[in-house]
């Protein structure tokens, strides 16, 4: 029997039905050939001619089942060939019988005499009909499986028609192989076109745009009838007041009674109400002196609390945003030059004040914003316009951290009230709260006489500020970490910069650096690319206002401020350049960490370029921190050599300097550079490996050894001129250092050309720069041995001889270049001792001889004439060697 498989057809699926039919009649025929092989392995053959028991039960049922398979005799032969040999036939030359009902026989009957012919004959028989049968259910299967995977294609291709069908067409018996057409497809219906809705933008001009409008063009109005009745005293004081007090409450009453049926109009009256009320207030006070001060307060208080709570009640940011907004400009529409700076800075602080409840209950940031524009732009223009240190300075002070701390407070609220998550602006309106405090408030202090000794402490307070709400906020818990590390690294950046700002260091450029390493730093190691991308504008800041610095400092060595000293290196311009370094160190180590990659959010800029510029920013400070301390040591002792020197029967005294000092500043400076790129080489070559710093390190190596082979030679010559001369002895030492400095100068020389030998056989620099070296190596070496020899011809008296000497030393030069290309086998050696030689030769007559005798002349073309001839002889002793060899 065939078991049960589970297969049910699914109501009105006709494809589903068909495809149960076909897989119930495949497996009616799997079962049976499976069935007969196994029959077939099983079959024990008995040495009599007969099966087992259980073969002979298989068989039976097999052959008397539903369907038949037939295999051929060849199959049958590889069937049993694979089977075990146990259960292979013992002996070819025994002939077995199937063991069934009819036809058993044992050892008994065949040893009674039963021919065995007659039950081979019969097996055989058997044998072969059910190998017949095998092969024929094995072609039907076959045939079945080819209509099954028709089917299943078809019913792919028809599913996503068939899942839209609302109904299914009954099933019905298969009646062929071939598989059903498929389904038609429904249509789909057209599409039903929506009413067409207002447009928003015409939603919003009619029900906000035309009420503001509306409610600020008649505040405008009234405020241009009341500066013309008061212009032309057509109302008493007390009357404008009276007028603009019941002007203002009946639009508040009128506002209050809409607002049942048209809240959002209700709200823009009502915003307008408030405002006027403020300004009436304002002006009974502030011009017109009818209200005492506690009284004016009071009402401007009451005022803003009813905005605030009309605010929140109304839900609308419009109450709020007119009404308090409206307010700053009161000051600004009724000023009459008063002066009371206190009364203008209260009446701001107490809007500032309406905010800050707003910002506990709602975060309208609009309105935020307008107030923190508006009131350091108050603050800010009355301390450029009127602000005087000795009347000021408290009152300045006081307010400047009075708004600072309503700002801060108002920013924290809602963040750490609603736990809401850092955004840009919300980083950008932190830091500029922060640094516009402490820059107006240095400036106050620094124009202070007692206030100047003050400015490190009012640093370290900075810190203190941010240290007590990083500390609240970290120990509480009261906000993401984001705020904390940002809070954190305020703390950080004042400390950084106290010291220098005590001592009068380069505060601005110190806190754009030291904010510029925080925030990179909290980017990549927090993974908060807003940080990221904020450090970079910073880092250029910081490096401009460096460069500014030293262009303010360091330029003020001349003879009237004598008394401005810097001691070298030991100074705070110094110090603050080493920090500045510091950070940009910092930076490009976390920049090529791997384990700190940037964000994909933070990837804005090149890669390339902040590679790039961050290192050569580093490098750059580096290299001129070193550099200008070196140049302003000169510049301070050559100021300092300033004489006066009033001879006999002069009108006006001679005045002079030690101009040598110059010299030695431009010496120096070269061999200051020189030492600097050779130990960036050999930093690189051994530890970093870089091959963009390495191109742009030799580039500058080169450039290094050409200025001073060029400039650097001259000017140490000019100094052996001088001490040769011995000018101005009486008043200036010319000593054994303006000969001494050719050697170390030489030394350093030497420093760059290995330098320079070392990245040609660095393997990470992946280019062949040897014809390059070699022509820079044997420049070098000409160009020295050419100063050399006029040198000490010159401390030998016999400079009128240098012109043949040199001729014979260049001429000597270029035979040492033909044999070491003959040896070395490099033809670009001999190709440019070849020009060596032709400029020598162009040299010798068109200049030399003009000024030689007769026995330079003699000297200088034998000598010149047996060098050509070492030359040809060269050639032609290995030419096989020369012309044979590969091209380089």
């Amino acid at each position: 029997m065939l078991p049960s498989m589970g297969l049910t057809a699914r109501p009105g699926s006709l494809c589903n039905t068909w495809l149960c039919h076909v897989i119930a009649r495949f497996l009616t025929i799997s079962y049976n050939s499976t069935a007969l092989r196994l029959a077939l392995r099983d079959a024990h053959f008995t040495p009599y001619g007969g099966y087992s028991n259980s073969t002979a039960s298989r068989l039976q049922s097999i052959n008397t089942g539903r369907s038949s398979h037939v295999i051929s005799a060849s199959s049958y032969s590889q069937f049993i060939r694979h089977q075990p040999q146990s259960d292979r036939h013992p002996s070819p030359n025994i002939h077995c019988k199937p063991r069934d009902s009819k036809n058993e026989i044992n050892l008994n009957q065949h040893k009674s005499g039963i021919d065995p012919t007659y039950t081979m004959d019969t097996n055989q028989e058997n044998i072969n009909q059910l190998l017949e049968k095998l092969e024929a259910l094995l072609k039907k299967q076959d045939e079945f499986s080819k209509e099954i995977q028709t089917l299943r294609t078809e019913i792919y291709r028809l599913k996503p028609a068939e899942e839209k069908q609302v109904t299914s067409p009954p099933a019905e018996p298969v009646k062929t192989q071939q598989a059903p057409p498929p389904p038609p497809k429904p249509i789909a219906p057209a599409p039903v076109k929506a009413p067409r809705k207002p447009s928003n933008a015409e939603k919003f001009i009619g029900e906000n745009l035309i009420s503001k409008i509306g409610i600020i063009i008649t505040v405008i109005g009234v405020s241009i009838g009341v500066k013309y009745a008061i212009d032309h005293e057509l109302i008493s004081p007390l009357t404008r007041i009276i007028l603009g007090y019941l002007f203002g409450a009946g639009l508040l009453v009128f506002a209050m009674a809409l607002k049942k049926n048209y809240e959002k109009f209700s709200a823009v009256l009502l915003s307008g109400a408030i405002a006027i009320l403020y300004f009436i207030t304002y002006a009974a006070y502030g011009f017109y002196a009818l209200i005492p001060q506690a009284l004016a307060f009071g009402l401007m208080v009451i005022f803003t609390g009813f905005a605030v709570l009309a605010a929140l009640r109304y839900d609308q940011q419009v109450i709020a945003h007119l009404g308090l907004v409206g307010a700053y400009a009161v000051p600004f529409l009724l000023s009459n030059d008063s002066g009371q700076v206190e009364v203008l800075f209260s009446y701001t602080a107490i809007i500032n004040t309406g905010i800050l409840m707003i910002a506990f209950r709602k975060y309208w940031k609009p309105i935020y914003y307008s107030a923190f524009v508006l009131s350091w732009l108050i603050y800010f223009s009355w301390y450029v316009t009127s602000y005087q240190t000795d009347t000021h300075f408290a009152l300045g002070l006081g307010f400047l951290f009075l708004f600072f701390v309503l700002f801060y407070l108002t920013f924290l609220s809602y963040k750490l009230l609603r736990k809401e998550q850092f955004q840009f602006d919300d980083i950008l309106l932190l830091l500029a709260n922060s640094f516009i405090f402490y820059g107006i408030g240095y400036a106050i202090l620094n124009d202070h006489e007692t206030g100047q000794h003050l400015l490190g402490l009012f640093t370290l307070g900075n810190a203190v500020v941010h240290f007590v709400v990083a500390y609240t906020i970290h120990r509480n818990k009261l906000a993401d970490r984001n705020m904390f590390y940002l809070v954190a690294g305020l703390v950080l950046t004042f400390i950084t910069i106290a010291i220098p700002v005590q001592l009068d260091g380069n505060w601005v450029t110190l806190l754009w650096a030291g904010e510029a390493a925080l925030l990179f730093w909290i980017g990549r190691t927090q993974r908060v690319p807003v940080y990221e991308i904020m450090s970079y504008p910073l880092m250029f800041l910081a490096f401009f206002s460096l460069l500014q610095d030293w262009s303010t400092v360091y330029n003020m060595n001349f003879q009237e401020t004598l008394d401005l000293r810097i001691t070298p290196v030991l100074n705070i311009h110094f110090l603050s350049a080493m920090l500045v370094a510091g950070a940009f160190g910092f930076i490009h180590y976390l920049n090529n960490n791997a384990q700190y990659l940037p964000e994909p959010a933070a990837r804005k800029l090149p890669p390339a370029f902040i590679s790039f510029s961050i290192p050569a920013m580093l490098l750059a400070v580096l290299y001129f921190t070193f550099r200008i301390e070196i140049a302003n040591y000169w510049n301070q002792l050559y100021t300092d050599s300033f004489v006066s020197i009033n001879q006999d029967g002069q009108t006006y005294p001679s005045e002079y300097q030690n101009y040598d000092l110059m010299q030695f500043k431009m010496v120096w400076i070269a061999n200051y550079s020189l030492l600097f790129f050779s130990l960036l080489a050999f930093l690189n070559i051994r530890k970093l490996k870089n091959q963009l710093l390495g191109f742009i390190n030799l580039g500058f190596l080169v450039l290094s050894i050409v200025s001073f082979l060029i400039l650097g030679l001259y000017i140490i010559s000019e100094l052996r001129d001088s001490y040769l001369n011995q000018s101005l002895a009486e008043y200036y030492q010319r000593g054994a250092m303006h000969i001494g400095i050719r050697y170390i100068s030489l030394a350093f020389l030497a420093l760059a050309v290995v330098a320079c030998y070392q990245y040609t056989r660095s393997e990470f620099i992946k280019t062949n720069f040897r014809i390059a070296f070699d022509a820079l190596l044997h420049t070098a070496i000409l160009w020295v041995a050419s100063s050399e020899l006029i040198h000490w011809m010159d401390m030998a008296d016999a400079s009128q001889s240098y012109k043949l000497g040199l001729s014979i030393l260049w001429g000597s030069y270029a035979l040492l270049l033909i044999v070491l290309g003959i040896w070395k086998k490099k033809k670009y050696l001999r190709i440019g001792a070849i020009g060596l030689f032709g400029v020598t030769l162009v040299k010798l007559f068109f200049y030399d001889l003009a000024s030689l005798d007769t026995i330079a002349k003699t000297v200088v073309f034998v000598s010149l004439g047996v060098l050509l001839l070492i030359i040809s002889f060269l050639y032609n002793k290995y030419k096989n060697s020369i012309f044979d060899e590969p091209e380089p």
